[in-house]
């Protein structure tokens, strides 16, 4: 790391909550939260810092940052582009960071254009949390603090439109699908130029290290997995986006941020739509990090932790997210033609009616994981096969129809 980027003339944030201090989203309030940013390094200097702090994506991949800074600057003419499409619909993240913290994430796209000798920039996000982005973007330029020109994309309306080919078809005019990833976009992505794509989310903890340095980054988390996260915490008393260490107790997480008592966790469902349940027995047991989660199968993704209560049906909760990701997909494959609508039906009839054999729904979800033309059907089947372990007693219940959350009622539902 250079002295330009250790150097710092305000000091650091002191606890957790790093990424949403700032009172409003103006630039004023920004610098007077943030200080001003380093001085510019020489090319490489940011990605340097970046590697020491052991930065990771937080778009839902946990890639090494430096790693994809580093082959996109080794090519010519690059391209950056800040995702904040945030197709996840329990995940609020990147547009609460958008819309309280504009600045935070264009110093990071700045810094990271910088490093890798990119000129053309971009930011995709839905069309209505552009807005405040647009009006960062002029008090920035009005201001001389950064004439950096940015290009405004609105994101598609779908589960998949951020995913990183998706968004890139997207910005080439084409339908924002997955494409196939035989060359790597860090080579050849957007016209064919080498093309960094990182979440908001990771350009805003990127301009935190540009500021303070690495040493300061890995004064939380863990050593393995150092910094913070955002996390859309849901079904809690408290609810809502929320920044925690890495390696933070899932019980700590519910009961003291979101002030709920443990006893009432019927389940808790990790990452997201392709995410993974885990059984309320587990919560003394889990820290929100990708070696406390491996055991479970589980990851943070989206950092998605959305409870389900006792009283509320886990299987009826599944129905609607399977429901959802079979309607949402891109169509491209048998696995998402064919096999996600199989299961989803399979999955409401086992759930509204009580039939079906879950050893069938076992023997279609191996069919389509691992087949498709992206990971759709591979998050699916995730989510499906940890349902199918967590709420096994509930099957059994709804094949005698019956139902631990009261409703349907223990007269029977077969004719719902």
């Amino acid at each position: 790391m250079t002295s330009q980027l250790s150097h710092t003339r305000h000091a650091p944030p002191s606890g957790p909550n790093r990424l949403l201090l700032a009172a409003d989203p103006t630039l004023t309030t920004h610098l007077s939260c943030y200080g001003p940013p380093p001085n510019p390094a020489e090319p490489g200097g940011p990605t340097a810092a970046v590697a020491a702090a052991g930065l990771r994506g937080r778009g839902g991949a946990g890639f090494p940052v430096a790693d994809k800074m580093a082959a996109v600057a080794a090519g010519r003419a690059p391209v950056v582009i800040a995702n904040g499409a945030e197709g996840e619909p329990d995940s609020h993240k990147d547009a609460t960071l958008l819309t309280r913290a504009p600045h935070l994430v264009l110093d990071g796209l700045s810094a990271a254009a910088e490093a890798v000798g990119a000129r053309e920039c971009h930011l995709y996000a839905p069309a209505a949390l552009l807005e405040p982005v647009r009006a960062a973007l002029a008090q920035r330029r009005s201001t001389g603090y950064d004439r950096r020109p940015v290009t405004l994309t609105p994101a598609a309306e779908s589960f998949l439109s951020g995913e990183k080919t998706a968004v890139i078809n997207r910005l080439a005019g084409r339908r924002p699908i997955p494409g196939d990833q035989l060359i790597s976009t860090s080579r050849a992505g957007l016209h064919g130029r080498p093309t960094l794509v990182h979440n908001v989310e990771t350009l805003a903890q990127l301009a935190l290290i540009a500021r303070y340095g690495p040493d300061w980054y890995r004064s939380a988390g863990t050593h393995e997995e150092p910094g913070t996260f955002l996390v859309t915490l849901s079904g809690t008393t408290a609810a809502g986006v929320v920044e925690t260490p890495f390696g933070t107790s899932l019980l700590d997480l519910i009961t003291r941020t979101g002030r709920t008592d443990p006893r009432t966790v019927r389940a808790v469902l990790i990452g997201g739509y392709h995410g993974t349940w885990i059984p309320g027995s587990e919560l003394s047991r889990t820290t929100l990090s990708a070696a406390g989660l491996r055991p479970l199968n589980a990851r943070l993704g989206a950092g998605v932790v959305r409870v389900l209560p006792y009283g509320h049906c886990g299987l009826r909760a599944t129905a609607d997210i399977i429901a959802h990701l079979a309607a949402a997909s891109a169509g491209q494959c048998g696995p998402c033609r064919n096999g996600l609508p199989e299961l989803a039906t399979r999955w409401h009839e086992l759930t509204y009616r009580g039939t079906g054999d879950p050893r069938e729904i076992a023997r279609l979800t191996d069919l389509v994981d691992g087949r498709g033309a992206c990971h759709h059907p591979d998050g699916t089947a995730r989510l499906l096969r940890s349902a199918l372990h967590v709420f096994a007693d509930d099957i059994d219940l709804h094949r005698q129809g019956a139902c631990t959350a009261g409703h349907p009622s223990n007269r029977g539902f077969r004719n719902e």
